[in-house]
């Protein structure tokens, strides 16, 4: 028996072959109907957020950067239409993809800057979960807990088509009450 060498093009491929079995595959995003992933992490008080616990409200999660454009025109419009719905019907969480904590907590912290309930996902894992590959990306989850509608890499002219869609997710009787009317007031 003689040994043949393997050739370097062989080896390479069986190498690269290999690589890529071990790359954990993406999962592909929540479409609507779906059970999106319900732990997001923990708020900033360190309380861990389920949306289990948020059944009744709609719920928006976007992810977020700071160098993404359309992500910081969202985030004021998000906050201000978080405002005048009120916490008990609707509740938007803003999730940060793929910075540096210091650097977000910065930024935030920062006069003016949306009054937001945000996340923070350090190693990319809720990201995953979701199947975040670029941002913005938004997700509405309606009063029984499934996904109404997901968005991806809009654009600023999107944005009053998908707060209509928030809107319409609403209860009736939450759309027809005053602005900032919310239940308790």
């Amino acid at each position: 028996m003689t040994n043949t060498p393997v050739p370097y093009w062989m080896r390479a491929w069986a190498m690269a072959c290999l690589l890529l079995a071990a790359i954990p595959a993406w999962a592909s995003p929540p479409a609507s109907g779906d059970v999106p992933p319900q732990a997001l992490g923990d708020d900033a008080k360190g309380k861990p957020v389920n949306l289990t616990e948020l059944r009744g409200k709609v719920v928006i999660v976007t992810f977020w950067a700071s160098w993404c454009g359309p992500c910081r025109k969202e985030l004021p419009i998000l906050a201000h239409l978080q405002q005048v719905v009120g916490e008990d019907a609707l509740q938007v969480y803003a999730v940060n993809w793929g910075e540096p904590r210091r650097e977000v907590n910065r930024l935030i912290r920062q006069r003016g800057w949306p009054k937001l309930d945000y996340l923070h996902d350090p190693g990319g894992v809720l990201a995953e979960q979701f199947g975040i590959v670029a941002v913005p990306h938004m997700f509405i989850v309606g009063r029984d807990g499934t996904i109404a509608h997901a968005h991806r890499g809009y654009s600023e002219a999107s944005l009053p088509r998908i707060m209509q869609q928030v809107i319409e997710a609403l209860p009736e009787e939450v759309r027809n009450r005053q602005a900032g009317a919310a239940a308790g007031n």
